[in-house]
């Protein structure tokens, strides 16, 4: 059975082997057709796939083209491909410079904005051709974007070719004629000031809030005299008539000394002053005035609004170039909602509002603690420092305002139309290290722990050097801590220094009482060195001085007046630094100023009264008001003034180099202790004056001038008088009560006379006898059409002037009356005519024959002969009388 199975199988597999054997040769033989099929026909090739390529149309110019040797150009290069995000750039792009003796010289390499080109400046410095080639390097697309002009598609990767362009600059020896720019002002002048007098920068400077060190930059037409332009009542004011209290004194309005300061935080935006009406206490219905500070117009700018600071904003962007103004209200708080726990409970947040409407334009809720202070283009920044766990963030309004816009699309672009209308949002106040809401911080940073107060009674300070450092210090009687972290860009956080100075024994051994003085507004400055910040012993009246630049002491000034330790450190002082020097005031009425390389004593103004009507000393409390260009204006003041006030409080004008006065106004301008001091914009100062509660404005003012010349016609050889009258027509002598006190307009005066004079017209104080006039300059133009100066005469205190002179030769006159200004008045001028007609010849005049008639011949020779034998009858009379014997 074994083997009949063997064998059956033996024969299956015979047959099975048969069975592939049949299938092996069908598979050969249809692989053999295959073959034969390909041998004849043509199989497609599968290639690799390739990265797209793109022609690049690069381009090169300069702006302007020709150029004198020695003037700037501006070098155009890049390709005509632009970019679909403004956060992309072509890169590496080079331009060769082949100067006229063969020579090159590479610029760049630079990388372009979306546009597909950029910009940089070249002076040439040889006369001649000169070529220019852009160099486009060979680059992969950055991004995929779809033009919007040609509709075409670029891919990311795209590899855009290498390509140049090449042009000729031509280089004269003359150059080219500029834009040639506009002089200061010369006559009266107001707002808007066109942007194309861009010299005006200088002279036209804002006041958003109290500058460091009180030192306001671009006002350098500040007052050279007390002249004033303009007044007008914040309340009632003024000597209220009457006796009143036990002593029965005369009382004047409450001037909201001490406590209920008024004026508080005015501001000045282009042109326009913004104050606060009412008190900083527990006023219910706050409100902002403003008034143009040239022409004096008054309005309500917005009630139930706190003025808090202000703000000009630079905005720079890729879609938008321009300024914005603001008034920043920061006192807002939602109430709770009870409907909505746990939702915006009780948020605070700050208002921006359009100074020129007075509308709400955005709204930031929670904004963070800190120090605040503005940026480089006048963002709002805030300094957050948490010593305890080590780290600092610096808060910033523009990054606050864009948070919600993409970054590189036209929203992030535009500041107007992303910000305003918003209600912004900061979720947390602390960012600490986590950046939690980053989009409304520039950056944080982790710095040393224990920087904070050493023991002891002291206190602490922190200056901000804007994209540099920070300077902190601490203090106490036995020791001075100064240290500085470094915030300038990649670095924040790091130490620049940190040291220690022992203090003198006397310190502890008096108990002495210390305060910040102020710290320099620079750490280093070309003109006047190094930087400082400093702290003040009361007790021993003296500045210590520390330096900014690597903490070491530096130097201890002199004591001063022992009244000055009277006070609450830097709130009854004034200690600012400026033009390298320290200047300090309080109530012991010497401004000091010291030398800043050195701590002496470089000169002192006593602030004296020959009156002796001060009732804190022999001086006048001395406050610094304003430092600028290169002026410091001082005033006096009280922490709480008795009834009836003193008289003739000063307010001077002291120059800031030498200590010399230049001007200084008797019983105008007195400040307050606790509202707000004077502020200054547009070079015109804008200052309560607590003697009658009105706020004036202190600058040039305008004037006119009249002329007449009589008589209109006379015949030469006749004199001719030239007469009219120069007036002050600033905004303040339009009043009512001007108007009825000066008829005639009131008198422009000298400016040795103005101080008084303002009294006078402003204060109704007496009528000055020593006041004198203004230069009136007088020109003709004779018949021969020359111009011919006939004289310069002054003004009388009325304003009137004249001047008497003979014309040489026949014809029509025209009169040229000017007056050129002064430091208290712009210019004026105007014309009249006359004529002068030709004097008859009498070397020609006809003779002319006369017929006498008989009484002519007869009548009166006749008569002649009886007179003298009248006569002769008399003298004969006479001696015959003589010659008679006398009676004894």
């Amino acid at each position: 059975m074994v083997c009949l199975y063997k064998m059956k199988k033996k024969e299956k597999c015979k047959e099975e082997n048969k069975m592939n054997f049949k299938k092996i040769f069908a598979i050969l033989l249809i692989a053999a057709f295959i073959a034969s099929i390909a041998a004849v026909m043509p199989i497609p090739q599968v290639q690799a796939q390739t990265t797209p390529t793109l022609k690049t149309y690069p381009i090169i110019d300069a702006i302007p083209n020709p150029i004198g040797v020695g003037q700037v150009t501006l070098i155009k290069m890049g390709i005509l491909q632009q970019l679909g995000s403004v956060n992309y750039g072509w890169t590496g792009i080079t331009v060769t410079v082949t100067k006229p003796d063969g020579t090159n010289q590479t610029l760049g390499p630079f990388t372009t904005d979306s546009t597909g080109s950029t910009y940089t400046q070249f002076t040439p410095t040889e006369v001649g051709t000169y070529k220019l080639t852009t160099n486009f390097p060979e680059q992969p697309s950055p991004l995929t974007f779809t033009s919007s002009e040609s509709g075409a598609t670029i891919t990311k990767g795209t590899i855009m070719k290498a390509s140049t362009a090449t042009m000729n600059m031509t280089v004269q020896q003359d150059p080219l004629p500029f834009y040639p720019g506009h002089a200061l002002p010369t006559d009266y002048w107001s707002r808007p000031i066109d942007p194309q007098l861009r010299e005006w920068y200088s002279i036209s400077g804002n006041w958003v809030q109290r500058p460091d060190n009180s030192l306001a930059l671009y006002n350098d037409d500040a007052p050279e005299t007390a002249h004033v332009l303009w007044a007008h009542p914040i309340t009632t004011g003024g000597l209220m008539g009457g006796l009143w209290g036990d002593g029965q004194v005369p009382s004047s309005a409450e001037a909201g000394d001490a406590y209920e300061g008024k004026f508080p935080g005015a501001v000045i935006l282009n042109g326009i002053l913004y104050y606060q009406r009412t008190d900083t206490r527990q006023e219910k219905a706050p409100a902002i005035i403003q008034v143009d500070l040239h022409t004096g117009e008054q309005s309500m700018f917005r009630n139930t609004t706190t003025l808090s600071f202000g703000q000009i904003f630079y905005f720079n962007s890729y879609n938008y170039d321009g300024t914005y103004s603001y008034i920043w209200d920061t006192t807002g708080r939602v109430a709770d909602d009870p409907s909505t726990p746990n939702v915006n409970e009780g948020y605070t947040y700050w208002s921006a509002f359009d100074p020129f409407t007075g509308n709400e334009q955005m709204r930031i809720a929670n904004v963070p603690s800190g120090t605040r202070f503005f940026g480089p283009s006048g963002e709002i920044l805030i300094l957050q420092i948490d010593y305890t766990r080590g780290w600092m963030a610096l808060w910033n309004s523009t990054d606050c305002g864009l948070q919600n816009a993409v970054i590189g699309t036209p929203d992030y672009g535009s500041w107007g139309n992303t910000a305003h209308g918003n209600a912004l949002s900061n979720p947390s106040r602390y960012p600490g290290l986590n950046g939690t809401n980053p989009r409304s911080y520039t950056w944080n940073a982790t710095i040393p722990t224990g920087l904070t107060p050493t023991s002891g009674i002291g206190g602490a300070a922190l200056k901000i050097y804007i994209e540099d450092r920070i300077v902190g210090m601490q203090f106490n009687r036995t020791d001075v801590r100064v240290w500085s972290l470094d915030i300038s860009k990649g670095h924040e956080g790091a130490v620049l220094f940190d040291k220690h100075w022992t203090p003198p024994t006397e310190w502890s051994e008096g108990s002495n009482t210390l305060a910040y003085t102020q710290a320099t507004n620079y750490v280093k400055d070309s003109t006047y060195g190094n930087g400082v910040i400093g702290v003040w012993d009361k007790e021993l009246r003296t500045h210590y001085a520390f330096s900014v630049i690597d903490g070491s002491y530096l130097w201890a000034t002199n004591s001063e007046i022992y009244l000055d330790a009277y006070g609450w450190g830097n709130a009854e002082h004034t200690w600012y630094f400026a033009y390298g020097k320290l200047y300090s005031v309080g109530v012991g009425g010497i401004l000091y100023a010291y030398d800043l390389s050195t701590g002496k004593t470089a000169w002192t103004y006593t602030m004296s009264d020959p009156y002796k009507e001060p009732v804190t000393g022999e001086n006048w409390w001395g406050w610094i008001d304003i430092i600028a260009d290169g002026k410091i204006y001082i005033g006096t003041l009280e922490h709480s003034a008795e009834q009836p006030v003193p008289r003739g409080g000063p307010f001077v004008c002291i120059n800031a180099t030498d200590g010399s006065q230049i001007w200084r106004e008797n019983g105008m301008f007195r400040q307050t202790r606790w509202g707000g001091n004077g502020i200054i914009g547009d070079s015109i100062i804008a200052t309560m004056d607590t003697y009658d509660q009105q706020v004036w404005a202190i600058g040039k003012g305008p004037t006119e001038l009249t002329v007449t010349a009589s008589p209109k016609v006379t015949v030469q050889g006749s004199s001719i008088l030239v007469e009219g009258m120069v007036t002050d027509t600033s905004p303040g002598t339009n009043d009512n009560s001007m108007k009825t006190r000066f008829p005639n307009g009131v008198p422009a005066v000298s400016d040795e006379s103005q101080s008084e004079w303002m009294l006078y017209v402003y204060k109704q104080f007496d009528r000055p006898s020593n006041a004198t006039g203004v230069p009136v300059i007088i020109d003709v133009i004779d018949a021969n059409g020359n111009s011919r100066n006939i004289g310069t005469t002054t003004s009388d205190a009325n304003g009137v002037y004249s001047l008497n002179w003979t014309p040489d030769i026949p014809g029509k006159y025209t009169v040229y009356v000017t007056f050129a200004g002064s430091k208290a008045y712009w210019g004026s001028f105007a014309q009249s005519a006359f004529v002068i007609d030709a004097a008859p010849d009498v070397t020609t005049a006809p003779v002319i024959e006369q017929t006498q008639s008989a009484a002519d011949l007869y009548f009166v020779p006749a008569i002649i002969g009886l007179f003298i034998a009248i006569v002769a009858v008399g003298l004969m009379t006479v001696l015959v009388l003589r010659k008679r014997p006398q009676i004894p």
